[in-house]
């Protein structure tokens, strides 16, 4: 017992600091702000593969609450919307910063020093690629997933497909999903600090954030599934601040993550 409450006051200490206490928030800003870089690179990709902007259109109408929906379609539909590669890499670099924020924290609690800034730009950059496709996969698959397939199977092309299909998908998303989410943020955390760390250490802190994400956003895919047409508390914005909570959560439970983390690597460190 007395093991376990001197483990709790630790952890407790080391989320305690003012760092982690910012970092959530600048966290899920930057990850809603990834929304103008990534609009930018789906266009791109949506032409290469001959999808009309109806298309695009139609596909966000269908599976998103109606006003997320509203704030996302104006940058595809928008006459001036183009792919320009610098205004991607532009807004990647700027959403770069929430990750170069998590860099400089973990370098904090780690207690070791900063590489110079070139280098910390480039890695943010990549681990900020790496988390984006993470929260895309989670909102997509765990979120609307159940809906995008549904949708699918009931296309003409598929009509030959078994409706089994569904119930394996229903089956295997979660574990699927906890294996992917599991090893992108372990190699996040592994990988933040400018030091190199013991990959087990990172272990406990990748389970908790993998678990939680699964679990809050089983509760979001639910609500926006069911309960997203009745605006129970701020009318019809109360679909796009449910997602914003989310976001803020995920974003929380990931910093949270690092402070498992940092307390294992110290608890090892002192037995070492």
């Amino acid at each position: 017992m007395k093991r376990l409450e001197g483990y709790l006051k630790e952890l407790f200490t080391i989320v305690s600091k003012k760092e982690m206490r910012i970092l959530p928030g600048h966290l899920a800003y930057f990850l809603v702000l990834s929304i103008m870089p990534l609009t930018t690179l789906i266009s791109f990709i949506a032409s290469a593969v001959n999808l009309s902007v109806v298309d695009i259109t139609e596909f966000l109408l269908k599976f998103l609450p109606t006003e997320v929906s509203n704030l996302i379609l104006p940058l595809f539909t928008s006459p001036n919307m183009s792919f320009n590669l610098v205004v991607m890499i532009t807004g990647f670099f700027i959403v770069s910063n929430g990750m170069h924020s998590i860099i400089m924290v973990s370098n904090t609690l780690y207690g070791n020093e900063p590489r110079d800034m070139i280098s910390r730009r480039i890695k943010a950059l990549f681990l900020t690629v790496i988390l984006i496709n993470i929260f895309l996969f989670v909102l997509i698959v765990l979120g609307f997933g159940n809906m995008i397939v549904k949708f699918i199977l009931s296309l003409e092309i598929f009509s030959n497909v078994s409706k089994n299909i569904y119930d394996i998908f229903v089956f295997a998303k979660y574990p699927l999903a906890f294996v992917l989410i599991f090893y992108f943020i372990k190699l996040i955390y592994t990988l933040s600090p400018d030091k190199k760390i013991p990959s087990k250490s990172v272990n406990k802190g990748t389970i908790f954030t993998s678990i939680t994400w699964i679990l809050v956003t089983s509760i979001y895919s639910y609500y926006a599934n069911n309960l997203a047409n009745y605006d129970l508390f701020y009318g019809s914005l109360s679909n796009l601040v449910v997602l914003l909570i989310w976001v803020y959560i995920i974003s929380y439970t990931f910093v949270l993550g690092i402070g498992i983390n940092v307390n294992e690597y110290r608890l090892n460190e002192n037995k070492n």
